[in-house]
C-alpha cells in the first residue's frame, strides 16, 4: 500500500477555480498532483505553486487524454486517482442550442469522463486507486436554459455508479455534486445569497476540495458509486412563491 507522500492524482479542469483549489488541497495532503487544463499555461502556473506538473489537455480529445495519462505515469511513477473536474456551461435557450454546442458540453462535461476511466484503469487497479467525478446539482434540478449543462451533469451521476460496477472491486468511482459555489467569477455576493441556504452561506470551492479529499482516503475505502451533494442543504429545501 502507498504512503501518502507516493499517491498520485490527475485534477482535470485544474487551472482555477474548484479544480486548482482541489488539487492544491490533495498536494497539501502530500499527494503528487498532475493538474490538466485546456490552458496549458495557466496549468503550469498553478502546479508550480504546488511542486506538482501542469498539462495541457483537451478532456473530449482521445488522444490529448491518453497523452495525459501517459504524462502523469511517466512523471509520478503511478497513478492512484482521477478526479474528473473539466466542465463548461453553454446556457442557451432551446432555439439557441445548436448541435455543435450540445455536443461540445457534453464531450466535455461527460464524455471525458470515460475517456479518463478507459486510459487510466490499468493504472487504477495495480494500485486499488479511485476515480471522483465532479457532477452538480443540476443533475437533479434546473433553472431554465440550462439543457445541455443539466444533461451532462445527470448523464455523470448516471456514469459514476455504472463505472463503479465496472471497475469493482480494485477501483472506487465517487461523485460529488456541489451545489452554489463562489468561485469569484460573478462578482459580490449579496446578504440574501447566504442566507437562502440553509447552512447560512454560500460554499466555497474548499468545501468541494474537503469532499474530494475524503472520498479519495481510506477512510471511505467502503463507498462507491456514491453521489455526495455538497450545496449546503439547498436541495432539501421546500421553496414556495
Amino acid at each position: 500500500m502507498a504512503t501518502v507522500g507516493d499517491r498520485a492524482a490527475i485534477v482535470t479542469g485544474a487551472a482555477h477555480g474548484i479544480g486548482r483549489v482541489v488539487a492544491s488541497h490533495l498536494a497539501h495532503s502530500g499527494w503528487q498532483v498532475i493538474l490538466a487544463d485546456l490552458d496549458g499555461a495557466a496549468a503550469s502556473k498553478a502546479a508550480a505553486d504546488m511542486g506538482g506538473a501542469g498539462v495541457a489537455c483537451d478532456v473530449s480529445d482521445e488522444a490529448d487524454v491518453e497523452r495525459l495519462v501517459a504524462v502523469a505515469r511517466a512523471r509520478a511513477g503511478r497513478i492512484d486517482a482521477v478526479v474528473s473536474n473539466a466542465g463548461i456551461g453553454g446556457f442557451a435557450p432551446l432555439a439557441e442550442t445548436t448541435l455543435q454546442r450540445w455536443t461540445q458540453v457534453l464531450a466535455t462535461n461527460l464524455t471525458a469522463t470515460f475517456l479518463l476511466a478507459k486510459a487510466s484503469a490499468a493504472d487504477l487497479k495495480a494500485v486499488s486507486g479511485s476515480i471522483v467525478t465532479i457532477a452538480s446539482t443540476r443533475a437533479h434540478m434546473s433553472e431554465p436554459n440550462t439543457l445541455a449543462y443539466s444533461a451532462s451533469k445527470g448523464g455523470l451521476v448516471a456514469l459514476t455508479h455504472a463505472l463503479a460496477m465496472t471497475l469493482a472491486p480494485e477501483i472506487r468511482v465517487n461523485c460529488v455534486s456541489p451545489g452554489w459555489i463562489d468561485t469569484g467569477k460573478h462578482g459580490p455576493l449579496k446578504p440574501s445569497d447566504h442566507t437562502q441556504h440553509p447552512v447560512g452561506r454560500v460554499g466555497r470551492p474548499e468545501d468541494v476540495a474537503a469532499a474530494v479529499r475524503y472520498l479519495l482516503s481510506s477512510e471511505a475505502s467502503f463507498i462507491t458509486g456514491a453521489e455526495l451533494i455538497v450545496d449546503g442543504g439547498m436541495t432539501r429545501k421546500m421553496i414556495y412563491t
